[in-house]
């Protein structure tokens, strides 16, 4: 007989909580029952496998409890039973429950003809008193089943409409590109930054209707081999001819990207790339994964953060410049100010440490929070913000002791916080479906964004307004959603502007060109989209093979950088004559630890969970 073995169990129930936004139950059980170390290929376990795996079984317990009974049609049976009852009692008790109920039932039919012929005429005397009482009970089978039938016909239109609604997504930027320009031309979009000369080069636009016109192909994407592990984060240096990733294989790598098309890179051989190693001995040590990063300003340094709670600080050829050490649980979060001076961190230990950056000490911690630190991030050179998973938000400032600045008005735990160009407004999303605008001359929020049906996971600014290379554009505010959607915001009067549909999952990263025309989202749907944020509409699209959880550009606009979970970090150049996003995928093994650690997001009810994880007591 075929069986199931606890870890397959375990593995399609960790699924079954990963596709339905149960993220931090997913998490905690696939810690616990080691799901990382499954041999199971993910690729190959069907979405809903466990709800089907429960159904085939309920129709097995039916059939075995009928395998003994002589009746021709099973469906009169199984009406007897609940499907409570298939699952909670064994086949004996099973099949006495249906014998118990057909007996009952027997007793209630006519008694037929007695020989007698005085209990003839009884019987047919109680005939009449009967009957009533058996077509109330026809009727009421009648309209059970004639209700079973309208549910079932209620499933399969719902399923259709949700199919046409499928088919409409995956159509319309057919549509949109089509309607832009006939008889399969090339339309050429040029970009202009405020005037300025050395724009990217123009994007091209396939309009042909021989294939899907905003696809990107598969023959303008670059791999980059090379981790071992799953691929956490991503990030381009300043000058666009570095990408820098992280990976649970307790390395972060420095990929040497050069300019122009990105399947070019293939036929000119292997693309450089030095690795940034946080072990010594083993290299197994799922303590030193890398969970976050980022470079400064001038490009020239590269920060890390892992889960044994340390900072480290390397130059751009891979060289290790300082470990920086005082937290007690994983960074989740790495900023540097401005000036390059100062580097914060956020952590499990719900600390913010500011380090000084020159002589590698911490300068001050931050112990305001009383849940884990999410999320950090600079106003100025001296001023930040950090938001955690108790629904606080502190302003916080080097060289005060108590924040100067208190936000209480999210009512569940706060996903992340960006300053807007100017540093003058805060954003923040949080599990409470809201995003809000803050402002540090009030308590109160100035704008309270309600439109999202779900969790918002992350927020963008765009590169607009005062500070900006785009001073005279209008200021917007991105908000992804485990909702499927993505939302536009105009900060200024506080309302929606565009909800941007595309997406049939949770959506876990956003991020603008650095002209602003342009809006890169990834999803769990497995969908790369490139949005132009003016029509939005979708003018670009890849599908992958795994959920999408981190995008990024490059400094010139020419290429994005993904990172999926199906084993691979993608990055691809967006404009540029190339037509469709060139793609760079950082091969790894697929585990559960991705999707939490990527989304820098944990459930630490779970105490035991985080000890076993980092080695610190939370």
């Amino acid at each position: 007989m075929i069986s199931i073995t606890s870890s397959e169990l375990n593995y399609l129930v960790f699924r079954y909580l990963q596709e339905s936004g149960f993220t931090h139950s997913a998490f905690a059980l696939g810690y616990e029952a080691g799901i990382n170390k499954s041999t199971i290929d993910g690729n190959l376990v069907p979405p809903g496998a466990l709800v089907t795996f429960v159904q085939k079984g309920i129709q097995y317990l039916e059939l075995e409890a009928n395998l003994s009974n002589d009746d021709t049609d099973m469906d009169e049976d199984f009406q007897f039973l609940q499907p409570i009852d298939l699952i909670t009692k064994d086949v004996y008790e099973l099949q006495k429950i249906i014998k118990e109920k057909k007996e009952k039932l027997r007793k209630d039919k006519p008694r037929g003809k007695d020989k007698d012929n005085n209990d003839h005429e009884r019987e047919n005397e109680r005939e009449p008193a009967r009957e009533p009482a058996r077509e109330s009970a026809r009727e009421r089978e009648k309209e059970k089943q004639q209700k079973e039938k309208e549910r079932d016909r209620e499933r399969e239109r719902i399923e259709k409409d949700k199919e046409r609604e499928k088919s409409k997504d995956r159509e319309k930027p057919r549509e949109d590109l089509m309607d832009a320009k006939p008889n399969g031309d090339k339309e050429i979009v040029r970009h202009e930054e405020n005037g300025k000369a050395g724009d990217p080069e123009p994007m091209e636009i396939c309009t042909s209707s021989t294939s899907l016109p905003c696809e990107i192909l598969t023959s303008d994407l670059l791999i980059l081999e090379g981790h071992t592990s799953e691929v956490f984060a991503c990030a381009w240096s300043p000058d666009g001819s570095l990408l820098a990733s992280g990976s649970g294989d307790s390395t972060a790598r420095i990929w040497t990207v050069g300019d122009g098309p990105c399947n070019s890179h293939m036929q000119n051989g292997p693309v450089n790339v030095v690795v940034l190693k946080h072990f010594k001995g083993r290299t197994n040590e799922k303590s030193k994964d890398v969970t976050t990063l980022e470079w400064n300003g001038e490009g020239n340094l590269l920060a890390t953060g892992s889960y044994d709670g340390q900072a480290r600080i390397w130059n751009r050829d891979g060289e290790l410049v300082n470990t920086l050490i005082k937290h007690k649980g994983p960074i989740f979060s790495l900023k540097w100010n401005r000036k390059g001076d100062y580097l914060l961190s956020g952590s499990v230990d719900k600390t913010a440490i500011v380090w000084d950056v020159k002589s590698g000490e911490w300068k001050q911690q931050f112990e305001f929070h009383s849940a884990p630190t999410l999320d950090v991030d600079w106003r100025n050179n001296n001023s930040f913000a950090t938001c955690s998973t108790d629904s606080m938000i502190y302003v916080c400032k080097v060289g005060e002791s108590r924040p100067i600045k208190s936000f209480s008005g999210h009512q569940s735990e706060v996903n992340a916080i960006k300053w807007d160009p100017s540093g003058s407004l805060l954003a923040s999303c949080s599990d409470d479906t809201t995003a809000k605008i803050w402002s540090v001359k009030q308590d109160a929020c100035l704008h309270d964004f309600r439109e999202h049906a779900k969790e918002i996971y992350t927020i963008r600014w765009s590169p607009t307004g005062p500070g900006t290379s785009n001073p005279n554009q209008q200021l917007l505010l991105a908000s992804a959603s485990f909702d499927s959607t993505v939302k536009l915001w105009d900060v200024e009067i506080g309302r929606l502007i565009h909800s941007l549909n595309g997406h049939r999952d949770p959506v876990y990263s956003v991020a603008f060109s650095p002209n602003s025309e342009y809006l890169a989202t990834g999803s769990l749907d497995r969908c790369l989209n490139i949005w132009s944020v003016k029509d939005a509409k979708i003018i670009k699209t890849y599908s992958g093979n795994g959920g999408i959880f981190e995008v990024c550009w490059n400094k010139e606009g020419t290429k994005v950088a993904a990172c999926f979970a199906d084993n691979v970090f993608q990055v691809g150049a967006s404009i540029g004559k190339v037509v469709g996003h060139n793609r760079l995928c950082l091969r790894s093994i697929w585990q559960v630890e991705s999707l939490i650690r990527t989304s820098l997001k944990f459930d630490f009810s779970f105490k035991e969970t985080v000890e076993q994880l980092t080695g610190f007591h939370v």
